[in-house]
């Protein structure tokens, strides 16, 4: 018996091991497990940018991982505006940051994206650090996980009519440039006669539940601006057909 006595332990501590996997496998104890080797993990096809609109990055991690006033929201990253880069949710789970939305077809957004969240509180520049980090983030993201480079948006342009973020500030311009997002090409001329920019901008992946918001969100991202109203103008046609034609 005595001889016995070392390799108890071992045997706990292989139990143990084998009991926490089981507790961790996705199985129904309803079922028969029979396993295929014919899946593979939920794919997201969308990347979301948010600003936090909050004071400081120590109080977005705060918000981020607790109940607050709002209910529980989450992201995938956290940028600072030091480039600190944090990671809350892993990229294969589904973190709450989108809430009700679309972009184009995608009806549920947080099942089929990665949201970043950028510390900023939407009445500010980004910081070149965060934006340097922001880049690298999306360079590992896309080519990591297979995400389209173009399938890099704002969260108000798939929730225009609650959201704003991120900001007039952001730079999409230059997420454009590094090769993440679109952006219009200069030398395109005017829309051609018959362009419709509403059909455009319901192409682009704008929910049109509200065309003027929806304007307003284009606006913002591709012009920079929140003054241009809720109607679409020559300059907007001719943008959108640009965008289009990248897609």
């Amino acid at each position: 018996m005595t001889s016995r006595l070392p390799w108890r332990p071992l045997s706990l501590l292989l139990l143990a091991l084998l009991l926490g996997a089981c507790a961790h496998a996705p199985r129904n104890p309803l079922a028969q497990w029979v396993p295929s080797p014919n899946h593979n993990p939920r794919q997201p096809v969308l990347i979301v940018l948010h600003h936090t609109e909050q004071a400081s990055v120590q109080q977005s991690l705060h918000t981020l991982r607790t109940r607050n006033s709002g209910g529980q929201v989450s992201a995938h990253y956290l940028v600072g505006k030091d480039g600190a880069l944090y990671q809350l949710v892993a990229d294969s789970e589904r973190a709450w940051h989108a809430g009700a939305g679309r972009w184009g077809t995608i009806g549920d957004v947080n099942s089929a994206s990665i949201g970043i969240e950028l510390d900023n509180n939407g009445d500010e520049p980004f910081a070149p650090e965060q934006i340097a980090t922001l880049l690298r983030l999306l360079e590992d993201l896309c080519t990591r996980l297979r995400i389209p480079r173009s399938q890099v948006i704002g969260h108000a342009d798939l929730a225009p009519a609650r959201k704003v973020d991120p900001s007039r500030f952001f730079p999409w311009q230059q997420l454009a440039a590094a090769g993440f997002g679109l952006w219009p090409d200069p030398a395109d001329g005017p829309a051609p006669a018959g362009f419709d920019p509403w059909l455009g901008l319901q192409a682009l992946g704008y929910p049109m539940a509200d065309r003027g918001t929806a304007a307003r969100a284009f606006h913002r991202h591709f012009r920079g601006r929140d003054d241009l109203g809720e109607q679409l103008d020559a300059e907007d046609a001719r943008i959108l057909r640009s965008l289009l034609r990248q897609r």
